[in-house]
């Protein structure tokens, strides 16, 4: 690749708090997509503390699978198909909302008086279209059950997908690659072209990428069907992400996803009427927002991925 054709995207940062950043790095301006990948959200390392907690109270999804992945710290995802699953460091959670889920993420009850970290990425992968409407769902991976390897002495784990030799137990709809790599000081890794569209997030780190330096917090998009000379002056802790293009066009909105504008209002109209179920043992809930669509909201303004 030509390093002055690189693409690199910076994060859109948040602070949700207490020192809790949230860098946000898909959908972007200039990508509004890598393979499947629709949403890329990097949170932390914040300090949680006793008597802080950044909840997320209960809220909806459509047309999309959420998947989760810590590095440390601790979550409790809760939902309306009845899952509850403590997210550890190391695990996979693939959550399918399909036409419909309600979930929530919580400081587990027995963190409330720790003090530890939070660290971790989320990330949304739309469904393909033929399966926009499924049943939602929710798989729980555990750290121990991802398959890892040491490739030309670098540290790798095959999250999702196949790469290596290595293949994911996590179930998905479409062609979908996620790696967590973790390249010591001094390593030089060539990174093939495992996917037909692929992308690198550098979590900590500088990294030297076909001789452009890639820094912390930064994304950089590969071309199609290409891969990359990833170089590593310190320690490097990245990601890599992608899988096969999307089948069409995609609109999000607040937290549905479709290809359909019509069915983000339906969505819309269903969250506003709870009629999109409820967590167990939950009475709060994230209120739809006033104008989700646009202000003043007469068009769906969507945003089209």
């Amino acid at each position: 690749m030509n390093p002055d054709t690189l693409l690199l995207l910076q994060p859109a940062d948040k602070d949700l708090g207490g020192g809790f950043k949230v860098r946000r790095l898909l959908p972007a301006a200039k990508r509004r997509s890598v393979g499947p990948f629709v949403f890329f959200d990097h949170f932390g390392p914040a300090t949680e503390q006793p008597g802080n907690a950044h909840d997320v109270r209960p809220h909806p999804h459509i047309g999309l699978a959420t998947v989760t992945y810590l590095f440390d710290g601790a979550m409790m995802h809760r939902d309306s198909i009845g899952s509850a699953q403590e997210i550890l460091p190391g695990a996979i959670n693939w959550m399918t909302a399909g036409r419909g889920i309600v979930h929530s993420e919580r400081k587990p009850e027995r963190l409330l008086d720790a003090t530890y970290v939070n660290h971790g990425l989320q990330l949304w992968a739309a469904l393909p279209q033929a399966f926009e409407e499924t049943d939602p769902s929710f798989e729980h991976t555990a750290a121990s059950d991802i398959p890892e390897a040491v490739v030309q002495g670098v540290p790798v784990r095959v999250l999702i997908g196949t790469g290596f030799g290595l293949t994911s137990p996590v179930k998905t709809f479409a062609p979908t690659l996620y790696l967590d790599i973790a390249l010591p000081a001094g390593a030089r890794f060539e990174l093939p072209a495992l996917a037909q569209e692929m992308a690198i997030y550098v979590v900590e780190g500088e990294l030297m990428l076909d001789g452009a330096a890639a820094p912390a917090h930064t994304m950089a998009v590969l071309s199609d069907n290409t891969g990359a000379a990833l170089q590593a002056q310190a320690a490097v802790r990245l990601v890599v992400i992608g899988g096969d293009a999307l089948d069409g066009p995609r609109f999000i909105t607040w937290n549905f996803v479709s290809s359909r504008r019509e069915r983000i209002l339906e969505a819309g109209a269903d969250w506003k009427a709870q009629r999109m179920g409820h967590v167990p043992g939950e009475t709060e809930f994230i209120p739809l927002p006033e104008h989700p669509f646009g202000n003043p909201p007469p068009d769906v303004k969507t945003t089209p991925v």
